[in-house]
């Protein structure tokens, strides 16, 4: 009982906490992302859109899976750079809300984790579907590569809501013939030594983990797209 009322506690000012640490992040990040310099070594620009677990809650920048992600792909020869665009706190109707500023960024890919903060406060599935598929359709229009972050829920919700809010990510992405991370988390959710005390969050070991997970799908995604350049 005393797991079950915590758990319930979290999800109740798990948003309000969210919110308060990422308000004023979207004003933070463009200043960054304005003075990182465009350097001619770059071949691309990633820009990771999402909530607080893209923008890496309780660690430090450099231990966010944004920031990691882009060195692995800086060691493994792909000159690309990876903007950190996650803002703690953020529904997909607040990511659908900002594509007119992520696309500021220029990105050539995005990566979109969306969809966790809605599940926490039980939004019907059928909504953050079509937040979701118009964040994809909106990108596409502009050219920019989507891969996308499945996600699960947590089992209290009940089976019939884990199960359809799971099936919002493979199905837009095969809608939309998108590359989908089966699931973001994927060997840190649930693994108390890879989280905070919060249960939600990874810590600095996690979220290197969450940075391998996405790093294939990344890496077929940037091959995708320069096939798709003219020579």
């Amino acid at each position: 009982m005393r797991i079950a009322t915590t758990i319930q506690l979290l999800l109740l000012i798990y948003p309000l906490l969210c919110l308060v640490a990422g308000c004023d992040r979207q004003t933070d990040l463009s200043t960054r992302a304005a003075a990182r310099p465009k350097s001619a070594a770059f071949t691309g620009t990633i820009v990771a859109v999402g909530n607080s677990l893209t923008a890496g809650l309780g660690v430090n920048e450099e231990e966010a899976s944004p920031a990691l992600l882009e060195n692995k792909l800086r060691s493994a020869g792909y000159q690309w750079r990876v903007i950190n665009a996650g803002i703690s706190g953020e529904t997909s109707s607040g990511a659908l809300a900002r594509i007119t500023w992520v696309l500021k960024l220029k990105p050539d890919i995005v990566i979109l984790e969306t969809g966790a903060n809605d599940g926490l406060r039980g939004v019907d599935p059928r909504l953050i579907l079509r937040n979701i598929d118009e964040i994809v359709s909106v990108f596409k229009e502009n050219k920019v590569t989507v891969v996308l972050a499945g996600m699960r829920m947590l089992t209290n919700m009940g089976s019939e809501y884990t199960r359809a809010f799971a099936a919002v990510f493979p199905a837009i992405a095969s809608k939309h013939g998108l590359v989908l991370i089966p699931f973001f988390l994927e060997g840190v959710a649930g693994e108390p030594d890879l989280n905070q005390a919060d249960g939600l969050h990874p810590t600095a070991e996690g979220y290197r983990l969450v940075a391998e997970t996405v790093y294939p799908y990344v890496v077929k995604a940037i091959d995708q797209r320069q096939q798709l350049l003219p020579n």
